[in-house]
């Protein structure tokens, strides 16, 4: 009776030992599906983002009559018209992001003001969404239509003051045109973006800071304000990108007469300026993922500092 006790007291660990073995498996298993499930958007990623950027990335240092290495295509794309072409881009991005930042910021604490079952919170909220991806040469011919020498709201503008905005300066077809048509889905999506951020204010932060004798702006310049503001600078890099990467609305509105370099790798790739210059044009297109890619790191570190006070 001892010897079968001890027995199987002896064999106890080598079936608790043998027992582990399926929950290992099971437990590799999770693992694996949790990779599978990860593995299309890798294969997305792979195909739609990397291989076009490293295509792009060897097509730019390569001559286009010889195919021999070279720099000259890099060096030609940051001189001369290419070079004011990209400072102009970068201007119209950074006002185009500050601009409608501040109005869309100020809409969104509106709506976040507003009582959640709100039905103007609703509209606003959806139409955002809706003028938010609003664009291209659909968005050029509206305001055509409408603010043209010809427009609809130019001629109703006239009949009743008796102004054209056309005699005093008010323009679509120049840089200051772009600017004022990107802000019409440049203010939209601010609002879509900041929204969140908004809404991730604990109420019990403005009640305590009140509770101290806070007053309203001291509240949004000690506690509200430094929470924000990563979140903030975050939403005028997106901005920043959207209108940086445009090119439809612009083409379409200007006809390619003012010196964007979107529009100007369209006309080198086409083959609109001088035949044989494509890799000039991917010189410039590489030029421009290294700038979406700056912003978009520096992006990512004010998510992740936002991110500690809105979990």
């Amino acid at each position: 009776m001892a010897e079968s006790t001890t027995q199987a007291v002896a064999a106890a660990p080598e079936v608790q030992t043998f027992g582990a073995r399926p929950s290992r498996i099971s437990t590799l298993r999770r693992g694996a599906l949790r990779w599978l499930g990860v593995v299309p958007f890798g294969v997305y990623i792979a195909l739609g983002l990397a291989a076009p950027t490293i295509a792009i990335a060897i097509a730019a240092f390569r001559n286009s009559a010889t195919g021999a290495a070279t720099m000259s295509n890099v060096s030609t794309a940051l001189h001369g018209t290419y070079l004011l072409g990209l400072k102009t881009s970068i201007l119209l991005s950074v006002a185009t992001a500050i601009v409608p930042g501040i109005f869309g910021l100020f809409i969104a604490y509106a709506i976040y003001t507003a009582k959640r079952g709100n039905l103007l919170r609703q509209v606003v909220v959806t139409a955002s969404g809706v003028f938010a991806n609003f664009g291209g040469v659909q968005l050029a011919l509206l305001f055509i239509a409408t603010l043209s020498t010809t427009g609809v709201v130019t001629g109703w503008i006239k009949d009743l003051f008796g102004v054209d905005i056309w005699d005093h300066g008010f323009t679509l077809y120049n840089a200051f045109g772009v600017f004022f048509v990107y802000m019409y889905f440049q203010i939209p999506l601010m609002v879509l973006v900041i929204l969140p951020a908004l809404e991730g204010l604990r109420p019990a932060w403005r009640e305590a800071a009140q509770n101290m004798g806070a007053r309203t702006w001291q509240y949004w310049r000690h506690v509200g304000g430094p929470v924000l503001l990563p979140s903030f600078l975050g939403c005028l890099l997106l901005l920043f990108g959207s209108s940086f990467s445009a090119y439809a609305t612009a083409e379409a509105l200007t006809g390619g007469t003012i010196a964007l370099t979107p529009i100007q790798i369209g006309a080198l790739l086409n083959g609109n300026v001088l035949a044989g210059q494509q890799n000039l044009g991917y010189a410039l297109g590489l030029i421009m993922v290294v700038i979406i890619a700056i912003v978009m790191i520096i992006y990512t570190i004010l998510q992740r500092r936002a991110a500690r006070w809105l979990r």
